[in-house]
């Protein structure tokens, strides 16, 4: 049975490296997907899309509640960047304390994480935030904060809570981690999933069973 099989080479796998997100599978109908264009869509309606999975709230004592669900990135940024300011962004700054709630945070793109650290900088000087190695194409990028930004930053002097949860992963597990590190949130939840920021699926040999495992990862 080549599903039992899969099972068993996966739990072979994980018991040898210790990585519990690698998982072999028989999938003979099995079609790479090929990543869709952004879509021409009004701006109005992207943002009315990712307010949808973002909660905003100002709770008693002037504490702003965050919670986001899906971190966006550099081009869905350009696009809806100034209705967001409008609608949640403008709704959270003038408060004096933060709770981001990243409990549910499963999804995101690389290049959002420079936009969400900046947020809670200083414009200068320039931050590094963290380094990311790509094993196929063997490249590491960097990752800085960003000199400017649409609206004000929430500054470096406010209080920030960053809720984590096992579900946390990815992208949003490493905003929480470099905001951690460098020393401008308390991290309050439990341990995080341990996500890679990518996970590739490779057909093993001339066969129907795929290889899925994680490719890119904060260094």
């Amino acid at each position: 049975d080549p599903v039992t099989l899969a099972s068993v080479l996966t739990e072979g796998v994980r018991n040898t490296i210790g990585d519990s997100r690698v998982k072999v599978t028989y999938e003979p109908e099995y079609v790479p997907a090929v990543p869709p264009a952004m879509p021409d869509i009004p701006p109005e309606q992207l943002a009315g899309m990712i307010k949808a999975s973002v909660k905003v709230e100002v709770l008693e004592g002037n504490i702003a509640y965050l919670k986001i669900q899906h971190i966006i990135g550099e081009e869905m940024a350009q696009k809806v960047g100034p209705l967001l300011l409008e609608y949640i962004w403008d709704k959270v700054l003038p408060t004096s304390a933060m709770i981001l709630d990243l409990r549910s945070a499963v999804s995101g793109e690389l290049s959002g994480i420079p936009y969400i650290v900046s947020y809670y900088t200083d414009s200068e000087p320039l931050i590094h935030i963290d380094s990311v190695y790509d094993r196929p194409s063997d490249i590491t990028t960097e990752l800085w904060s960003m000199p400017t930004l649409l609206g004000k930053r929430y500054g470096t002097s406010k209080f920030l809570i960053i809720l984590t949860s096992k579900n946390t992963l990815g992208v949003a597990e490493d905003v929480a981690y470099c905001l951690k590190n460098l020393k401008r949130a308390t991290i309050v939840g439990e341990k995080t999933a341990g996500g890679t920021m990518k996970i590739n699926k490779i057909k093993v040999g001339d066969t129907d069973f795929y290889l899925s495992m994680p490719v890119a990862k904060s260094i």
